[in-house]
This record gives C-alpha cells, structure tokens and sequence, in this order.
C-alpha cells in the first residue's frame, strides 16, 4: 500500500474525505490523525497486518504494545470495558472529551493480540471532530 495526503480540517471536515481515510482504514491500512494533545497512529484493531505494521513503526514487540482506543463517546467505550462501575462512568462522563485516557479492564471484544500480556485497555474520547467522525463512519 503506498502512502496517500488526504488534508481534513477539523471545523468543517469534508465528508468524502472523512470516508476515504474510513476505506483505507477497512484495507489495512494505517493513518496519523489528529487528536486533542497529539497525534495518534490508527489502524482497524481486528487486522493482523495493520497491528503488525504499527508495531513495525513503533518499533516494538506485541508483548510491548501500549495502544489506546478512539471511541466516539462513552456508549461506545462500554464495548471494550469488562465492566464499568458508577464512580468510575461519572469521572469519565466529566472530564470527556478530552485528553485523558482510561485504562480499564478489557472485555472480549479487544483483540487478543492485543492483550498478550495486559487484561486492560486504554481508551479514549478525544475532543477533536476528526477522530469522532472517522470512528462513528467506521461502525
């Protein structure tokens, strides 16, 4: 696969972009995307080649792979969450969007590649509209 610039901005992304970057992403492919705090890497969790080229860029081993996960709000978190008790959902319903990342314990629904060695996952609502809408395209 070869590298493509696909340009979005935030305040007024364009819709045909947002689902070209979605098609690329259901081939396997990887993108840098913009977050709240930084860029991230993303690439559909449930391919193997994806994961590995993330590995590759990251320059690590499955065992060593720390990656948190863009959700589109905190319904969508409770896919990913074991469980999520009531303190815990009223923190996170204050303080997202935004910068934080929540490391909770994984339910089934995470890929076991990527809990080789961890039973949690880190997860994330970002407070940029680029991400929201490449995750709510993609489901």
């Amino acid at each position: 696969m070869s590298a493509k610039y696909i340009k979005l901005y935030e305040e007024n992304p364009q819709m045909a972009k947002v689902l070209e970057v979605v098609e690329i992403l259901r081939k396997g492919g990887v993108v840098i995307y913009p977050t709240d705090t930084v860029y991230g890497i993303g690439c559909d969790i449930f391919n193997q080649s994806a994961i590995d080229r993330i590995m590759q860029i990251k320059q690590t081993k499955a065992k060593n792979l720390n990656l948190s996960f863009i959700c589109y709000d905190l319904s969508h978190i409770s896919e990913y969450v074991k469980s999520l008790d009531t303190p815990t959902f009223k923190l996170m319903k204050r303080a997202l969007p935004g910068p934080y990342t929540f490391i909770l314990p994984s339910s089934n629904r995470v890929p076991k590649i990527l809990q080789v060695t961890k039973k949690t996952v880190g997860l994330r609502v970002p407070d940029n509209l680029i991400p929201i809408l490449l995750i709510q395209e993609w489901n």
